[in-house]
């Protein structure tokens, strides 16, 4: 399986395999904790990644400490979690931070009443935040909502001073039906028609990431990124200072580990692979 993966810089191996890449470790610390995509990632919808339970399993067998991050605004915490508890894997709520939190922490701080464009299944992870009068533009993944209507009205409240607030800027992402648009492309014809720019509170945003692995007790160069998004997962972690490796699952096109600089740390088929090389070169 070793001929699969892509690394960064040249390593020469003894097996008729083609010579591996591999990144420099250099002023790295002993690795203690791994953050992992949810959706592309260890599922699809409601199809689970070939071995991914297994591979969890044995990951949290290790010395490091795992934690899920997802830019996912389809659906609360809550139903993301039942969700992932059928298709059988072991985490529980605490362990999973989300895009979600993010917004609702920056809503908080600024004590901003949203007009909230995101699917009503993601509604609860809000509750307790007014909406009366709203005064800033709040948008997820809301294919629900997003008509002419909407967002003209959106278009309206930023023209008038409201800033918006993307929960991420993500172009798409993996159904089972197929690649699907994400917010980004309506977060971006928002800033064109009102010639504004979003604040970002998800991947790949450095704060995103120093803020889940703030509980965690280490810092960036001493964690690991897994996910299938070349740009929000694996480029924003690397620019917060720690590893990323991209898996050929979800969202993943062929050439995505080329769209980012630096390259991922490894480039690999499946969450399993990836896991099996922390195990056994990152330990």
């Amino acid at each position: 399986m070793g001929c699969q993966c892509t690394f960064v810089f040249k390593s020469v191996r003894s097996s008729p395999c083609p010579p591996v890449q591999v990144s420099n470790m250099t002023g790295r610390r002993a690795l203690k904790a791994v953050l992992i995509d949810l959706s592309g990632t260890l599922h699809v919808e409601d199809a689970a990644v070939p071995g991914a339970q297994d591979a969890l399993k044995r990951l949290r067998q290790a010395s490091v400490a795992v934690k899920f991050v997802t830019n996912t605004t389809k659906e609360s915490k809550r139903h993301l979690l039942e969700r992932l508890h059928r298709l059988n894997f072991d985490l529980q709520e605490k362990e999973i931070f989300t895009s979600l939190s993010a917004a609702r922490s920056l809503l908080e701080q600024k004590q901003h009443r949203p007009l909230l464009l995101v699917e009503d299944s993601a509604l609860e992870d809000f509750a307790g935040i007014e909406t009366s009068e709203p005064n800033a533009v709040v948008i997820g993944l809301a294919p629900d909502h997003f008509n002419y209507q909407t967002l003209n009205e959106a278009f309206r409240m930023i023209l008038d001073g409201a800033p918006l607030i993307a929960i991420h800027k993500a172009r798409y992402y993996k159904r089972k039906d197929g690649l699907a648009l994400g917010p980004g492309p309506f977060v971006t014809g928002l800033e064109y028609a009102a010639d504004c720019k979003a604040t970002v509170v998800g991947k790949p945003e450095k704060a995103f990431f120093t803020q889940a692995l703030s509980d965690l007790g280490c810092s960036p160069n001493e964690a690991v990124m897994i996910g299938d998004d070349a740009r929000d997962d694996v480029g924003g972690a690397q620019n917060a200072g720690m590893l990323g490796i991209l898996v050929r699952t979800g969202k993943y096109r062929e050439g995505d580990e080329k769209k980012i600089n630096p390259s991922p740390h490894l480039t690999c088929d499946s969450f399993p692979e990836a896991v099996e090389h922390i195990l056994k070169n990152l330990l």
